[in-house]
């Protein structure tokens, strides 16, 4: 993990949700007998799921390292070492994910393993689809609205934290309805996440220097559904090729973008999640752990 994580990503974040959503659900009433398993609120079970989600997530971003042998240059380093790196990416990545998956078949719950198998089809689906675009040759962008951009970013986003929040729920029996609410609270905050993420380029002052950002990212795209295709496709050329890109006017067309709608709607968007997610945890008892998730939502839709 020290490998693949640096300081500056918050390590287990996935994992820290799905207990502290198992916490604030607490037992069911048809586990009332077994709360003798439970530790701080929590089952054993559900610790496993925590564990296994973080698990599935660190192999999906060893995975991501994958380098494209084609494209590299002789800049990049000696292609052998770069082919060496990948079969150690796969092969580590391959690793904990069958680690993830031995634990999931010993909870010995059809539905959890079905719900997680789900979530890495999920992702693969997801990965594949970004990989396969960005591969393109002469691919500008995505010709995509924000509708489609939604249901991309819910595959290799925010599937597995909201299916694994459902799993937690299974776990301690509760009710679908339940299950649904944790579900929408996974879904929602992850998906508030990532427009928060999506945003730091065009919204942190404090940055002298021009932040990478991607023409796919949801400003980007909610940009050019207000300017239209053919307008986005003129703005954007002078900034496509990669050997020539010129720092000044990648910044003039990150200032085009803040100066449209794209990035005052993104924000809007983020915390119209953000208040889904906040309503799904209304659901729930009030306690530590809820006020804990409540805040994780409120770190992410403030700007």
């Amino acid at each position: 993990r020290g490998f693949v994580y640096d300081s500056r990503n918050n390590l287990q974040m996935r994992g820290l949700v799905v207990l502290l959503i198992s916490k604030a659900a607490g037992p069911s009433t048809a586990e009332l007998s077994f709360q003798h398993n439970m530790v701080s609120g929590i089952y054993s079970s559900q610790r496993s799921l925590a564990e296994i989600t973080e698990l599935i997530h660190t192999a999906f971003l060893v995975h991501r390292g994958i380098v494209n042998i084609g494209e590299l240059k002789s800049c990049n380093g000696p292609l052998k070492d770069m082919q060496f790196g990948n079969k150690m990416a796969i092969l580590s990545g391959d690793f904990l994910l069958a680690n993830a998956c031995t634990s999931l078949a010993q909870l010995q719950n059809t539905k959890v393993v079905e719900l997680i198998s789900s979530a890495i089809g999920d992702l693969v689906q997801g990965i594949y689809y970004e990989n396969s675009k960005s591969s393109e040759e002469n691919c500008l962008t995505d010709d995509i609205g924000i509708s489609t951009w939604k249901e991309q970013v819910f595959l290799s986003h925010s599937a597995l934290l909201a299916k694994s929040c459902q799993a937690a729920m299974e776990l301690a029996k509760h009710s679908a309805e339940i299950q649904d609410v944790a579900f929408q609270y996974g879904k929602h905050m992850s998906m508030s996440h990532k427009l928060h993420s999506d945003l730091q380029p065009f919204v942190k002052e404090s940055s002298s220097d021009t932040m990478a950002f991607s023409l796919n990212s949801a400003p980007a795209v909610l940009h050019q559904e207000f300017l239209g295709r053919e307008a986005w496709i003129k703005q954007i050329r002078p900034a496509l090729p990669k050997p020539t890109r010129c720092a000044c006017v990648f910044r003039q067309l990150q200032e085009a973008i803040k100066a449209g709608k794209g990035v005052t709607s993104a924000i809007d968007l983020c915390r119209c999640h953000g208040n889904r997610a906040l309503a799904a945890l209304e659901r729930f008892p009030p306690s530590e752990a809820r006020a804990a998730l409540a805040n994780i939502v409120y770190a992410v839709t403030r700007f």
